[in-house]
Protein backbone atom coordinates (compact mmCIF):
# COMPACT_ATOMS: atom_id res chain seq x y z
CA UNK A 1 0.00 0.00 0.00
CA UNK A 2 1.08 3.83 -0.79
CA UNK A 3 -0.21 7.01 0.13
CA UNK A 4 -0.92 9.39 -2.52
CA UNK A 5 -1.05 13.14 -2.16
CA UNK A 6 -3.59 15.27 -4.12
CA UNK A 7 -2.49 19.11 -4.31
CA UNK A 8 -4.48 22.08 -5.40
CA UNK A 9 -4.24 22.40 -9.17
CA UNK A 10 -4.05 25.60 -11.07
CA UNK A 11 -7.76 26.59 -11.83
CA UNK A 12 -7.42 29.46 -13.65
CA UNK A 13 -4.49 31.77 -15.44
CA UNK A 14 -3.22 34.13 -12.34
CA UNK A 15 -4.80 32.37 -9.47
CA UNK A 16 -2.97 31.72 -7.00
CA UNK A 17 -5.35 30.97 -4.27
CA UNK A 18 -8.66 29.04 -4.00
CA UNK A 19 -11.39 29.34 -1.20
CA UNK A 20 -12.79 25.32 -0.25
CA UNK A 21 -16.44 25.63 -0.23
CA UNK A 22 -17.41 21.96 -0.14
CA UNK A 23 -15.83 18.26 0.46
CA UNK A 24 -17.66 15.83 -1.18
CA UNK A 25 -15.83 12.73 0.58
CA UNK A 26 -15.00 11.66 4.13
CA UNK A 27 -11.96 10.59 5.96
CA UNK A 28 -12.19 7.27 5.66
CA UNK A 29 -14.53 6.85 2.28
CA UNK A 30 -13.26 4.85 -0.72
CA UNK A 31 -13.26 7.17 -3.72
CA UNK A 32 -12.85 5.93 -7.39
CA UNK A 33 -11.15 7.50 -10.32
CA UNK A 34 -12.55 10.49 -11.19
CA UNK A 35 -14.73 10.81 -8.74
CA UNK A 36 -15.15 14.32 -7.84
CA UNK A 37 -13.23 15.47 -4.01
CA UNK A 38 -14.03 19.00 -3.50
CA UNK A 39 -15.19 22.22 -4.56
CA UNK A 40 -13.18 25.26 -4.93
CA UNK A 41 -14.07 28.73 -5.56
CA UNK A 42 -12.30 31.77 -6.95
CA UNK A 43 -13.72 34.66 -8.70
CA UNK A 44 -17.17 33.33 -7.83
CA UNK A 45 -16.44 30.50 -10.54
CA UNK A 46 -16.97 27.04 -8.46
CA UNK A 47 -14.31 24.55 -9.73
CA UNK A 48 -14.66 20.44 -9.11
CA UNK A 49 -11.60 18.90 -8.20
CA UNK A 50 -11.79 15.21 -9.56
CA UNK A 51 -9.32 11.98 -8.24
CA UNK A 52 -7.02 10.81 -10.44
CA UNK A 53 -6.45 7.79 -8.79
CA UNK A 54 -8.22 5.10 -6.77
CA UNK A 55 -8.03 4.83 -2.53
CA UNK A 56 -9.25 5.70 0.36
CA UNK A 57 -9.40 8.79 1.93
CA UNK A 58 -6.88 9.12 4.95
CA UNK A 59 -6.33 13.31 5.36
CA UNK A 60 -8.00 16.74 4.20
CA UNK A 61 -6.09 19.13 3.86
CA UNK A 62 -8.25 22.05 4.83
CA UNK A 63 -12.13 23.01 6.30
CA UNK A 64 -14.63 24.44 4.93
CA UNK A 65 -13.77 28.08 4.20
CA UNK A 66 -9.96 27.48 4.05
CA UNK A 67 -8.32 29.29 1.47
CA UNK A 68 -5.39 27.22 -0.37
CA UNK A 69 -2.64 28.35 -1.97
CA UNK A 70 -2.30 26.37 -5.59
CA UNK A 71 0.03 23.68 -5.37
CA UNK A 72 -0.69 22.78 -1.36
CA UNK A 73 -1.78 19.44 -0.30
CA UNK A 74 -5.54 19.27 -1.04
CA UNK A 75 -6.44 15.71 0.52
CA UNK A 76 -3.82 12.16 0.61
CA UNK A 77 -5.27 8.81 -0.41
CA UNK A 78 -4.50 5.62 0.80
CA UNK A 79 -3.88 3.61 -2.88
CA UNK A 80 -2.79 -0.26 -4.23
CA UNK A 81 0.87 0.34 -4.94
CA UNK A 82 3.69 3.01 -4.11
CA UNK A 83 1.83 5.88 -4.83
CA UNK A 84 3.54 8.99 -4.89
CA UNK A 85 4.88 9.53 -1.67
CA UNK A 86 6.46 7.59 0.82
CA UNK A 87 4.14 5.95 2.90
CA UNK A 88 3.50 7.43 6.56
CA UNK A 89 5.88 10.29 5.62
CA UNK A 90 5.46 14.20 6.64
CA UNK A 91 4.61 16.13 3.54
CA UNK A 92 7.57 18.89 3.27
CA UNK A 93 5.11 21.23 2.19
CA UNK A 94 3.55 23.23 5.68
CA UNK A 95 0.08 21.94 5.73
CA UNK A 96 -3.34 23.56 6.23
CA UNK A 97 -5.31 22.84 9.13
CA UNK A 98 -6.06 19.28 9.60
CA UNK A 99 -10.16 18.52 8.84
CA UNK A 100 -10.92 15.49 12.06
CA UNK A 101 -13.12 13.16 11.57
CA UNK A 102 -16.29 13.80 13.72
CA UNK A 103 -15.89 12.44 17.04
CA UNK A 104 -18.01 9.33 18.05
CA UNK A 105 -21.27 10.67 20.46
CA UNK A 106 -20.70 10.77 23.84
CA UNK A 107 -22.71 8.85 26.63
CA UNK A 108 -23.20 11.21 29.20
CA UNK A 109 -25.88 13.44 29.48
CA UNK A 110 -24.86 17.03 28.99
CA UNK A 111 -25.49 19.24 32.05
CA UNK A 112 -26.12 23.48 30.89
CA UNK A 113 -23.01 25.45 31.81
CA UNK A 114 -23.60 27.43 34.52
CA UNK A 115 -22.72 30.72 31.83
CA UNK A 116 -24.85 33.68 30.63
CA UNK A 117 -24.43 31.97 26.99
CA UNK A 118 -26.54 29.01 28.23
CA UNK A 119 -24.42 26.45 25.69
CA UNK A 120 -24.49 22.95 26.85
CA UNK A 121 -21.21 21.03 27.60
CA UNK A 122 -20.77 17.76 28.31
CA UNK A 123 -18.89 16.32 31.64
CA UNK A 124 -16.08 14.10 31.04
CA UNK A 125 -15.86 10.50 31.74
CA UNK A 126 -15.23 9.65 35.36
CA UNK A 127 -15.71 13.71 36.40
CA UNK A 128 -17.69 14.23 39.32
CA UNK A 129 -21.11 15.22 39.19
CA UNK A 130 -21.87 18.73 39.77
CA UNK A 131 -24.80 20.04 41.75
CA UNK A 132 -28.04 20.15 39.66
CA UNK A 133 -28.48 23.59 37.77
CA UNK A 134 -31.34 25.70 37.41
CA UNK A 135 -33.97 24.07 34.91
CA UNK A 136 -34.12 26.02 31.51
CA UNK A 137 -37.10 28.67 31.30
CA UNK A 138 -40.29 26.92 30.13
CA UNK A 139 -39.44 23.71 31.80
CA UNK A 140 -39.02 24.67 35.49
CA UNK A 141 -39.64 21.74 37.66
CA UNK A 142 -42.98 22.04 39.38
CA UNK A 143 -43.03 20.50 42.86
CA UNK A 144 -45.42 20.79 45.76
CA UNK A 145 -46.09 23.99 48.04
CA UNK A 146 -43.45 25.10 49.92
CA UNK A 147 -44.06 24.30 53.68
CA UNK A 148 -46.77 26.39 55.65
CA UNK A 149 -45.71 29.55 56.60
CA UNK A 150 -42.31 29.20 54.26
CA UNK A 151 -41.87 32.81 52.41
CA UNK A 152 -40.58 32.83 48.95
CA UNK A 153 -38.10 34.90 48.19
CA UNK A 154 -38.81 37.22 45.42
CA UNK A 155 -38.79 41.41 44.31
CA UNK A 156 -41.65 43.47 44.92
CA UNK A 157 -42.57 43.64 41.21
CA UNK A 158 -43.04 39.93 41.24
CA UNK A 159 -44.99 39.87 44.36
CA UNK A 160 -47.21 42.34 42.75
CA UNK A 161 -46.96 40.37 39.31
CA UNK A 162 -47.39 37.29 40.61
CA UNK A 163 -50.34 39.12 42.64
CA UNK A 164 -52.03 40.61 40.05
CA UNK A 165 -52.24 36.64 38.07
CA UNK A 166 -53.86 35.34 40.85
CA UNK A 167 -50.47 33.22 41.34
CA UNK A 168 -49.19 31.69 44.73
CA UNK A 169 -45.57 31.90 44.81
CA UNK A 170 -44.92 29.12 47.03
CA UNK A 171 -46.04 26.77 44.06
CA UNK A 172 -42.93 28.65 41.63
CA UNK A 173 -39.88 27.26 41.16
CA UNK A 174 -37.27 29.47 41.84
CA UNK A 175 -33.90 29.67 39.88
CA UNK A 176 -32.11 32.20 41.68
CA UNK A 177 -29.56 32.32 44.79
CA UNK A 178 -31.32 30.36 47.62
CA UNK A 179 -34.51 29.85 45.76
CA UNK A 180 -35.37 33.94 44.89
CA UNK A 181 -38.06 33.83 42.03
CA UNK A 182 -37.38 35.93 38.88
CA UNK A 183 -39.64 37.43 36.14
CA UNK A 184 -38.14 34.74 34.19
CA UNK A 185 -39.08 31.98 36.97
CA UNK A 186 -42.47 33.61 36.55
CA UNK A 187 -42.80 33.32 32.58
CA UNK A 188 -41.88 29.99 33.03
CA UNK A 189 -44.38 28.91 35.69
CA UNK A 190 -47.33 30.52 33.35
CA UNK A 191 -45.97 28.94 30.09
CA UNK A 192 -46.14 25.25 31.81
CA UNK A 193 -49.94 26.45 32.95
CA UNK A 194 -47.90 25.76 36.46
CA UNK A 195 -48.06 21.88 36.04
CA UNK A 196 -45.08 21.55 33.93
CA UNK A 197 -46.53 21.01 30.82
CA UNK A 198 -46.34 23.49 28.03
CA UNK A 199 -49.13 25.83 27.53
CA UNK A 200 -50.21 27.63 24.80
CA UNK A 201 -48.21 30.43 25.64
CA UNK A 202 -45.81 28.43 25.18
CA UNK A 203 -44.94 29.94 21.57
CA UNK A 204 -44.67 33.39 23.10
CA UNK A 205 -41.42 31.99 25.20
CA UNK A 206 -37.83 33.52 24.72
CA UNK A 207 -35.60 32.39 22.20
CA UNK A 208 -31.80 33.52 23.56
CA UNK A 209 -30.32 30.65 21.21
CA UNK A 210 -27.32 32.47 19.10
CA UNK A 211 -26.16 30.08 15.63
CA UNK A 212 -23.05 30.95 14.05
CA UNK A 213 -23.02 30.60 10.34
CA UNK A 214 -19.34 31.17 8.72
CA UNK A 215 -19.12 33.53 5.88
CA UNK A 216 -17.79 31.49 3.00
CA UNK A 217 -17.90 30.79 -0.76
CA UNK A 218 -19.83 32.91 -3.07
CA UNK A 219 -21.47 34.77 0.23
CA UNK A 220 -17.75 35.73 1.52
CA UNK A 221 -16.52 37.22 -2.29
CA UNK A 222 -20.12 39.10 -2.18
CA UNK A 223 -19.29 40.33 0.94
CA UNK A 224 -15.50 41.44 -0.48
CA UNK A 225 -16.81 42.76 -3.45
CA UNK A 226 -19.76 44.91 -1.23
CA UNK A 227 -16.74 46.15 1.28
CA UNK A 228 -14.91 47.22 -1.55
CA UNK A 229 -17.68 49.37 -3.35
CA UNK A 230 -18.55 50.81 -0.13
CA UNK A 231 -15.22 52.07 1.12
CA UNK A 232 -13.52 53.26 -2.23
CA UNK A 233 -17.01 54.38 -4.46
CA UNK A 234 -18.66 57.83 -3.96
CA UNK A 235 -21.62 57.10 -4.89
CA UNK A 236 -24.82 59.64 -6.45
CA UNK A 237 -28.12 57.79 -6.68
CA UNK A 238 -30.42 59.45 -9.55
CA UNK A 239 -34.00 58.12 -10.15
CA UNK A 240 -36.74 58.46 -13.05
CA UNK A 241 -40.17 57.21 -13.46
CA UNK A 242 -40.50 55.29 -17.02
CA UNK A 243 -44.05 55.61 -18.79
CA UNK A 244 -43.73 51.83 -19.97
CA UNK A 245 -47.10 51.64 -21.80
CA UNK A 246 -46.65 51.59 -25.44
CA UNK A 247 -43.23 48.97 -24.58
CA UNK A 248 -45.56 46.69 -22.98
CA UNK A 249 -48.13 46.65 -25.80
CA UNK A 250 -45.06 46.16 -27.99
CA UNK A 251 -43.31 43.51 -26.04
CA UNK A 252 -46.37 41.93 -25.93
CA UNK A 253 -47.26 41.60 -29.58
CA UNK A 254 -43.18 40.67 -29.97
CA UNK A 255 -43.77 38.00 -27.88
CA UNK A 256 -46.98 37.06 -29.27
CA UNK A 257 -45.92 36.52 -33.20
CA UNK A 258 -42.07 35.60 -32.34
CA UNK A 259 -41.07 32.80 -34.17
CA UNK A 260 -40.65 29.53 -33.47
CA UNK A 261 -37.00 29.01 -30.98
CA UNK A 262 -36.76 32.55 -29.92
CA UNK A 263 -36.44 33.31 -26.45
CA UNK A 264 -39.36 35.16 -24.78
CA UNK A 265 -38.85 39.08 -24.43
CA UNK A 266 -38.84 40.96 -20.89
CA UNK A 267 -37.92 44.42 -20.18
CA UNK A 268 -34.36 43.75 -19.94
CA UNK A 269 -33.31 43.44 -23.52
CA UNK A 270 -35.43 46.51 -24.62
CA UNK A 271 -33.26 48.36 -21.56
CA UNK A 272 -30.16 46.85 -22.85
CA UNK A 273 -30.65 47.80 -26.21
CA UNK A 274 -31.28 51.53 -24.98
CA UNK A 275 -28.24 51.83 -22.58
CA UNK A 276 -26.64 50.41 -25.51
CA UNK A 277 -27.64 53.45 -27.55
CA UNK A 278 -27.30 56.32 -24.83
CA UNK A 279 -23.83 55.14 -24.03
CA UNK A 280 -22.83 55.46 -27.86
CA UNK A 281 -23.85 59.44 -26.96
CA UNK A 282 -22.17 59.47 -23.26
CA UNK A 283 -19.05 56.61 -24.16
CA UNK A 284 -17.66 57.84 -20.49
CA UNK A 285 -20.67 56.17 -18.89
CA UNK A 286 -19.40 53.06 -19.98
CA UNK A 287 -15.50 52.84 -18.59
CA UNK A 288 -13.48 50.86 -15.45
CA UNK A 289 -12.21 53.25 -13.11
CA UNK A 290 -8.50 52.18 -12.00
CA UNK A 291 -8.55 54.61 -9.08
CA UNK A 292 -5.19 52.59 -7.82
CA UNK A 293 -3.71 54.31 -10.75
CA UNK A 294 -5.97 57.38 -11.61
CA UNK A 295 -6.96 55.71 -14.66
CA UNK A 296 -10.69 55.68 -16.89
CA UNK A 297 -10.43 52.71 -18.76
CA UNK A 298 -13.31 53.41 -21.20
CA UNK A 299 -14.23 50.60 -23.62
CA UNK A 300 -15.35 51.14 -27.30
CA UNK A 301 -17.77 47.22 -26.29
CA UNK A 302 -20.96 47.11 -24.01
CA UNK A 303 -20.17 44.29 -21.82
CA UNK A 304 -23.74 44.68 -19.58
CA UNK A 305 -23.68 42.62 -16.01
CA UNK A 306 -27.21 41.63 -15.23
CA UNK A 307 -27.37 40.54 -11.77
CA UNK A 308 -28.99 37.47 -10.87
CA UNK A 309 -30.40 35.92 -7.60
CA UNK A 310 -28.82 31.93 -6.93
CA UNK A 311 -29.46 29.51 -4.39
CA UNK A 312 -25.62 30.36 -3.68
CA UNK A 313 -26.18 34.06 -3.50
CA UNK A 314 -25.86 37.08 -6.19
CA UNK A 315 -23.89 36.38 -8.84
CA UNK A 316 -23.43 38.57 -12.16
CA UNK A 317 -23.18 37.07 -15.36
CA UNK A 318 -21.94 39.08 -18.39
CA UNK A 319 -23.44 40.02 -21.65
CA UNK A 320 -20.59 40.38 -23.64
CA UNK A 321 -20.64 43.10 -26.51
CA UNK A 322 -24.60 44.15 -26.88
CA UNK A 323 -23.91 46.71 -29.32
CA UNK A 324 -23.52 43.63 -31.41
CA UNK A 325 -26.60 42.32 -30.22
CA UNK A 326 -30.10 42.73 -31.59
CA UNK A 327 -33.23 42.67 -29.30
CA UNK A 328 -34.05 38.79 -29.41
CA UNK A 329 -29.90 37.67 -29.22
CA UNK A 330 -30.03 39.76 -26.23
CA UNK A 331 -32.78 37.91 -24.47
CA UNK A 332 -31.08 34.47 -25.53
CA UNK A 333 -28.50 35.33 -24.03
CA UNK A 334 -29.49 36.79 -20.25
CA UNK A 335 -31.50 33.64 -20.53
CA UNK A 336 -28.81 31.30 -20.99
CA UNK A 337 -26.30 33.01 -18.62
CA UNK A 338 -29.07 33.27 -15.53
CA UNK A 339 -30.00 29.30 -15.92
CA UNK A 340 -25.95 29.01 -15.96
CA UNK A 341 -25.49 30.66 -13.07
CA UNK A 342 -28.88 29.57 -11.56
CA UNK A 343 -27.36 25.91 -12.14
CA UNK A 344 -23.45 27.09 -11.01
CA UNK A 345 -22.13 25.76 -14.61
CA UNK A 346 -21.31 29.91 -15.28
CA UNK A 347 -17.49 29.64 -16.12
CA UNK A 348 -15.47 32.20 -14.71
CA UNK A 349 -15.42 34.29 -17.87
CA UNK A 350 -19.21 34.40 -18.33
CA UNK A 351 -18.90 35.89 -14.60
CA UNK A 352 -16.40 38.80 -15.26
CA UNK A 353 -15.42 41.39 -17.55
CA UNK A 354 -18.77 43.43 -17.20
CA UNK A 355 -18.64 47.40 -17.92
CA UNK A 356 -21.43 48.53 -16.67
CA UNK A 357 -24.71 46.62 -14.82
CA UNK A 358 -28.15 46.18 -14.57
CA UNK A 359 -29.95 44.87 -11.45
CA UNK A 360 -33.40 43.99 -11.07
CA UNK A 361 -35.32 42.10 -8.08
CA UNK A 362 -38.10 41.82 -10.87
CA UNK A 363 -42.26 42.42 -9.46
CA UNK A 364 -40.52 42.54 -5.78
CA UNK A 365 -38.37 45.75 -7.16
CA UNK A 366 -39.80 48.18 -4.73
CA UNK A 367 -40.56 51.85 -5.67
CA UNK A 368 -37.06 52.65 -5.49
CA UNK A 369 -33.42 51.41 -4.69
CA UNK A 370 -30.07 52.57 -4.05
CA UNK A 371 -27.81 50.17 -6.53
CA UNK A 372 -24.31 49.75 -4.97
CA UNK A 373 -22.25 50.07 -8.39
CA UNK A 374 -20.31 46.62 -9.20
CA UNK A 375 -16.72 48.20 -8.40
CA UNK A 376 -14.39 49.09 -10.58
CA UNK A 377 -17.48 50.20 -13.09
CA UNK A 378 -18.92 53.35 -12.46
CA UNK A 379 -22.59 53.05 -13.36
CA UNK A 380 -25.37 50.51 -12.56
CA UNK A 381 -29.06 50.47 -13.78
CA UNK A 382 -31.72 49.50 -11.53
CA UNK A 383 -35.35 48.12 -12.59
CA UNK A 384 -38.18 49.13 -9.95
CA UNK A 385 -41.22 47.03 -10.21
CA UNK A 386 -44.06 47.94 -12.71
CA UNK A 387 -47.30 49.52 -11.34
CA UNK A 388 -50.65 50.42 -12.89
CA UNK A 389 -51.29 54.11 -11.79
CA UNK A 390 -53.44 57.00 -12.68
CA UNK A 391 -51.69 59.72 -15.00
CA UNK A 392 -52.88 63.01 -16.01
CA UNK A 393 -52.63 63.77 -19.78
CA UNK A 394 -53.89 67.31 -19.50
CA UNK A 395 -57.41 66.52 -19.94
CA UNK A 396 -57.94 63.52 -17.54
CA UNK A 397 -56.38 60.97 -15.65
CA UNK A 398 -55.83 57.20 -17.30
CA UNK A 399 -54.28 54.25 -15.92
CA UNK A 400 -50.47 53.84 -17.16
CA UNK A 401 -47.76 51.55 -16.45
CA UNK A 402 -45.18 53.02 -14.78
CA UNK A 403 -41.59 51.69 -13.15
CA UNK A 404 -38.80 53.69 -12.09
CA UNK A 405 -35.37 53.51 -12.50
CA UNK A 406 -33.09 53.48 -9.92
CA UNK A 407 -29.44 54.59 -10.83
CA UNK A 408 -26.17 54.82 -9.14
CA UNK A 409 -23.12 56.63 -10.38
CA UNK A 410 -19.62 56.74 -8.86
CA UNK A 411 -19.18 60.56 -8.79
CA UNK A 412 -15.43 60.89 -8.81
CA UNK A 413 -15.54 60.70 -12.75
CA UNK A 414 -19.37 60.82 -13.35
CA UNK A 415 -20.91 64.46 -12.81
CA UNK A 416 -24.67 64.25 -11.72
CA UNK A 417 -25.67 66.25 -14.74
CA UNK A 418 -24.50 63.31 -17.15
CA UNK A 419 -26.07 61.12 -14.85
CA UNK A 420 -29.43 62.42 -15.84
CA UNK A 421 -28.53 63.54 -18.90
CA UNK A 422 -28.02 59.22 -19.79
CA UNK A 423 -31.17 58.22 -17.36
CA UNK A 424 -33.21 60.70 -19.52
CA UNK A 425 -32.38 58.93 -22.82
CA UNK A 426 -32.45 55.53 -21.56
CA UNK A 427 -36.68 56.82 -20.56
CA UNK A 428 -36.77 58.33 -23.79
CA UNK A 429 -35.66 55.32 -25.77
CA UNK A 430 -38.06 52.89 -23.49
CA UNK A 431 -41.18 55.29 -23.74
CA UNK A 432 -40.91 55.94 -27.41
CA UNK A 433 -39.65 52.01 -27.98
CA UNK A 434 -39.69 52.33 -31.48
CA UNK A 435 -36.83 54.72 -31.46
CA UNK A 436 -35.05 51.58 -30.33
CA UNK A 437 -34.86 50.01 -33.49
CA UNK A 438 -33.98 53.07 -35.34
CA UNK A 439 -30.62 53.30 -36.84
CA UNK A 440 -28.61 56.59 -36.10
Amino acid sequence: MGEHVIKMPDVGEGVAEAELVEWLVEIGANVREDEVLASVMTDKATVEIPSPVEGKVMWQGGAIGDVLAVGSPLIRLEVDGPGNVKPGAALAEAQPKKAEAPAPPKTEKPKTNGAANGHAVASPAGAPQEAPQPAPQGAAPQGAPRAEGEKPLASPAVRKRAREAGVDLRRVHGTGPAGRISHEDLDAYFETGGNGVASRGAQYARNTSVTEVKVVGLRRKIAEQMRAAHERVVPITYVDEIDVTALEDLRKELNDTRKEGRPKLTVLPFLMRAMVKAIAEQPHLNSVFDDEAGVVHQHGGVHIGVAAQTPGGLMVPVVRHAEARDIWDCAGEVARLSEAAKNGKASRDELSGSTITITSLGAMGGIVTTPVINHPEVAIIGVNKMQVLPRWDGQEFRPRKVMNLSSSFDHRVIDGWDAAVFVQKIKALLETPALIFVDD
